[in-house]
């Protein structure tokens, strides 16, 4: 659910947004993105179903803050993804190579 929520460009823009800002209301990052609203209430809401960020409520507003460890999960993943996918690659150039030689 995590990459699915980081495929749209306005989610990570709203996600870096709010790393910067560390806590901020939806009018707030509204006010820094180029969309309503309305979409960023949106777009938090999935955001927050992912467990990228949460919201608190403070008094009439909820304020969000970004949660750092499904992204980190999610780039430890990637990482042994693109370590394992190395190792294959590494397997065929050898296997290839040594076909090569005989």
């Amino acid at each position: 659910m995590v990459l699915a929520a980081l495929a749209d460009p306005t989610r990570r823009a709203l996600l870096d947004v709010l790393v910067d800002a560390g806590q901020a209301s939806a009018t707030t990052l509204a006010g820094a993105l180029p969309v309503s609203r309305q979409a960023v209430v949106k777009h938090l809401q999935i955001l927050q179903a992912a467990g990228l960020v949460e919201g608190v409520r403070a008094g009439r507003e909820v304020l969000y803050a970004a949660r750092r460890d499904p992204l980190d999960a999610s780039a430890r993943w990637l990482a042994d993804l693109s370590d394992a996918w190395d190792r294959r690659l590494n397997a065929v150039k050898h296997a290839a190579e040594a076909a090569t030689h005989d």
